[in-house]
């Protein structure tokens, strides 16, 4: 059985972690088109979820470059077929190469490539980065949040009025009847990582996630949002688990400590 990955370890891939996720940006980059149709090919996958040849392209370069830095972690990615053996495994590399693929496809600026390294089931690193602004969000298990290298810390406010939220438009809709108070709208985000980054870093007070969010959607920065003072949780209060054999999740929330059983209670009214 391998050895159990140490603090040291951890820390010294951080350097190598961020060079390769700068240079999976700049793989996915050449295809962007700010405000505009992307030019790399799309097509449908099962579902009818699109997916581009950046996508693939990061895909692959980050399975390469990620299995090579942590020879023993699993993976589960996005654009990959999903290998059952990583049930077994106490390291998993959880991997969204283009989070928000809709909005890279139409030239929305909030789109990120997300990496979480989970031990024993919870995520021990989490990076987001998002290439339009360069924006480096990253966490390690027990070791705060950064944002480009600057420490980052969810909003002190510890009640709902004038709080902001951002998500799909009916749970936005539903807390707002619950709550009974005003709210601030934020437009959504489409990166669902960037959702919860934000959060994290204290320009969002509420970000809510449908039904159907895939672990690699928020595994990287759930970690990033716990270690900034954040929780992601269903909407009955409990916490987001990861590498089972079905990563799919319901209905979720993410939100500072302090808000979530307002927010919590809010819903159930």
């Amino acid at each position: 059985m391998p050895e159990p990955l140490s603090d040291a370890a951890v820390s010294a891939l951080m350097p190598d972690l961020r060079t390769v996720m700068r240079e999976a940006a700049d793989i996915a980059r050449p295809f962007f088109r700010l405000g505009g149709q992307t030019s790399a090919r799309i097509w449908s996958k099962a579902g009818g979820s699109p997916v581009t040849e950046a996508d693939v392209a990061v895909d692959t370069f980050l399975k390469i470059r990620l299995s090579a830095l942590v020879p023993e972690a699993a993976w589960l990615s996005e654009e990959t077929a999903d290998d059952p053996s990583r049930i077994g495994h106490d390291l998993v590399w959880i991997v969204d190469p283009i989070d928000g693929t809709r909005a890279f496809l139409s030239g929305h600026p909030d789109w990120s490539i997300a990496v979480a390294l989970l031990a024993g089931g919870q995520p021990r690193i989490g990076f987001v980065h998002a290439p339009v602004g360069n924006a480096d969000y990253e966490a390690v298990l027990g070791h705060g949040a950064t944002r480009n290298g600057e420490p980052i810390r969810v909003d002190a406010k510890e009640t709902l009025p004038g709080a902001r939220i951002t998500g799909p438009k009916p749970m936005l809709d539903r807390l707002s009847r619950g709550a009974d108070v005003d709210f601030e709208r934020i437009d959504r985000i489409p990166s669902l990582a960037l959702r919860l980054a934000r959060v994290a870093e204290g320009s969002v007070d509420v970000g809510l996630i449908s039904g159907n969010a895939r672990d690699w959607d928020i595994a990287a920065a759930d970690l990033i949002l716990r270690e900034a003072g954040g929780v992601v949780c269903d909407l009955k209060g409990q916490a987001t688990t990861y590498n089972r054999p079905d990563p799919v999740h319901g209905e979720l929330l993410a939100t500072p400590v302090a808000l979530r059983d307002l927010v919590l209670a809010a819903w159930d009214r």
